[in-house]
């Protein structure tokens, strides 16, 4: 059952527990304006910051609709179990100790199971968070300084990190913030709650998701539906890739970091947008509140500098952004205006000949603005006032907002440096419709963001397969043993056969067409350990190398495969977070030297493997490169499904390797298989 959070959140009443935390947070709602009830409760003090204070919680006029408690872990226990049996309407738990602390052995686990257990029904944020804050509705209920302002309407951002948010709440960028809310360690409220309730406040216009642990996936994926529906936009910053940051992540909020590729392929089956730094987070959610995600990835840019028009034009290389040409009767118009030096291209220069002519200069930007662009970008750093005098940008200024009246275009004033443009400035053009943003390189990553919003708004997917560990034992089967199970789900292999000994080796290969690989059985990594050889031309051959292999159980030997048009990787891996991750893409000893991959979260539809394929570097080689055979996709499509499919029907499968699987001009065949399975407990 989903927590309602609807008192938590817009609360008339406050209670407070404890000292100077609780007075901080007294210090915060005077000054943010708030005009609820406020009741501290501490047993020794008659009043905090003038408010007089209650004894004890039964002395209380009535269950508050939120609380702030922060006193120490077990005080915190009594207390929120005392306001859930009165009928709270739910508290945010400050103290820390909780399960984020376990490793240090100081039971913590346990601490927060009974925190769980006291709560019930009543919803917490926390522990180990400061609590949340409502611009919309004055509410600031938080222990510590933050730097948002009130708003009618705006973002709102969600996460586990409190000084992280903290932070993100002193950014000077213009961006309205509707909520900022810590969940802390999701001991009982996790951040796909929270998300889910604010989507369905009409004055939230985008989510902003600050993961460490993603915690419940079903209501993750439940939340990430729910956007898609009512069109409201996520963007994320997910931590906890670098092994440093996972140990940081389980010492901070004792939720399980995953792994890189698969939490980034969660992220884009469910349609959030990911992002890697704050700056470009804020930037990208600015841009989404304006104008939601891109439909396309025409992008047109002008400046009356060339310099700038080369930057950006360099700049977004091997970006998305598309600085598709001027149309034909636009480049007219534009060259009645600009005359016959300037050049008409995009990204346009239009010079400074018409600077400071506001006519001229709006009928330049409404020129191009009216030329079906999703997204228009004004490069212009205005000079700061305290230091120059910025009176003679004020035409351009005009000019712009005239432009931008007139066609209703996607428009955004960039500035080269993010100090560039102050906030009274950003905050006229937020309101005028025209988006600031805030430095080239965090605007090519933005917009980057936006288009990429477009393309993964897609129909729902069926629910991701979510197979938890149960047990730390598990079994590597043999190659024969893993081709075997393979290809009773549709995955082809050479003919082949199997003997224990090297006398059966030669009768086996009498049945085979030569030239023949032979393999080692009973070993992990057989090229590494030489027992894998390759092209034998008779059994003379074949009784030669199978005398010179060590250490293994068996013997599997092969037809060999004709030259392939490429060598392909396929893969299955269990993340920690219990998702299975197929993985695509460069085989053979390119594996390693390429790391040329893509990981799609399964189940997969064929089309999205089919996508996923199309984007590496090793389609070129499968689409005939130079001239060269192409290979059978239809062919490869379906080893690849029959590799999920065997995922899909195994319960305990941790990790399986089909590599090099060969890509032929007609077929495709798996010469190579590694299955690893957790054991039965």
């Amino acid at each position: 059952m989903k927590p309602d959070l609807s008192r938590l959140l817009t609360p008339k009443s406050i209670a407070l527990f404890g000292g100077a935390w609780a007075e901080n947070v007294i210090v915060q709602l005077k000054k943010s304006g708030y005009e609820g009830q406020i009741w501290p409760v501490h047993p020794k003090r008659e009043s905090i910051c003038g408010l007089p204070c209650f004894a004890h919680i039964s002395d209380l006029p009535s269950p508050p609709d939120a609380s702030f408690v922060g006193v120490n872990r077990e005080l915190s226990i009594e207390i929120i179990s005392s306001l859930s049996k009165m009928g709270a309407g739910g508290a945010t738990c400050f103290a820390s100790g909780f399960s984020e602390s376990e490793s240090e052995g100081t039971g913590g686990a346990d601490l927060q199971s009974r925190l769980i257990e006291a709560a019930g029904d009543m919803p917490i944020l926390g522990p180990n968070c400061y609590g949340l804050l409502n611009y919309i509705d004055n509410v600031t209920l938080w222990p510590d300084q933050h730097g948002g302002r009130s708003c009618d309407r705006g973002v709102a951002i969600i996460g586990q990190s409190s000084n992280v948010l903290i932070n993100m709440t002193m950014q000077k960028r213009s961006l309205p913030i509707a909520y900022t809310v810590a969940a802390g360690n999701q001991a009982q409220t996790q951040l796909s709650d929270i998300a889910s309730y604010l989507l369905d406040d009409e004055r939230v216009t985008a989510i902003g998701l600050y993961i460490e642990g993603f915690g419940d996936i079903r209501a993750l994926e439940a939340m990430a539906e729910k956007a898609r529906k009512l069109g409201k936009p996520i963007v994320a910053i997910k931590t906890g890739k670098s092994e440093k940051s996972k140990l940081a992540t389980l010492t901070h909020t004792a939720s399980l970091a995953g792994n890189a590729a698969a939490s980034s392929a969660l992220m884009k089956r469910l349609g959030i947008v990911e992002v890697q730094s704050i700056a470009v987070f804020l930037e990208t959610l600015k841009l989404l509140h304006m104008f939601g995600h891109l439909e396309g990835n025409a992008i047109s840019s002008m400046s009356c500098s060339g310099g700038e028009a080369g930057l950006i034009a360099d700049m977004a290389e091997g970006s998305k952004l598309n600085f598709r040409d001027i149309s034909l009767p636009k480049r007219k118009t534009l060259k009645d205006i600009l005359g016959p030096i300037v050049t008409i291209a995009n990204p346009l220069d239009y010079h400074t000949f018409i600077w400071g002519d506001v006519d001229k200069m709006a009928g330049v930007y409404a020129a191009v603005f009216e030329d079906d662009y999703d997204l228009n970008i004004l490069i212009m750093d205005i000079p700061p006032s305290d230091r120059c005098d910025p009176t003679a940008w004020n035409a351009a200024l005009r000019a712009l907002k005239i432009a931008k009246t007139k066609t209703n275009a996607n428009v955004a004033l960039l500035v080269t440096l993010p100090e560039n443009l102050d906030e009274k400035l950003g905050d006229e053009l937020m309101a005028e419709g025209i988006v600031p943003l805030h430095g080239m390189e965090e605007m090519i990553e933005t917009v980057n963001a936006a288009i990429t919003a477009g393309e993964i708004i897609t129909p729902p997917h069926e629910s991701v397969k979510l197979s938890k560990s149960t047990g730390d034992t598990f079994t590597i089967l043999d190659e024969a043993q893993s081709k075997t199970l393979l290809a009773k789900h549709g995955l082809s292999f050479p003919r082949a056969q199997t003997s224990k000994s090297i006398k059966e080796l030669i009768t086996a290969s009498e049945g085979l067409k030569f030239p023949v690989a032979l393999k080692g059985l009973g070993l992990a990594h057989k090229s590494e350990a030489g027992a894998v050889k390759l092209n034998l031309q008779n059994t003379d051959e074949i009784t030669k190398v199978a005398k010179g292999m060590t250490g293994v159980s068996g013997y599997l030997i092969e037809e060999m495969v004709t030259l392939p048009v490429a060598e392909v990787l396929i893969g299955i891996t269990r993340d920690a977070t219990g998702l299975m991750l197929l993985t695509i893409g460069s085989g053979g000893v390119m594996t390693e030297l390429l790391e040329d991959t893509a990981s799609i979260v399964i189940p997969a539809t064929r089309t999205q493997i089919a996508n996923e394929i199309s984007g590496l570097k090793l389609f070129k080689l499968l689409d005939g490169f130079r001239g060269n055979p192409k290979a059978d996709m239809e062919a490869l499509l379906d080893a690849v499904e029959a590799v999920q499919n065997y995922c899909l029907n195994t319960r305990n499968l941790i990790e399986l390797d089909v590599n090099p699987l060969m890509a032929l001009e007609e077929g495709a065949i798996a010469v190579d298989a590694l299955i690893k399975l957790e054991k039965s407990q």
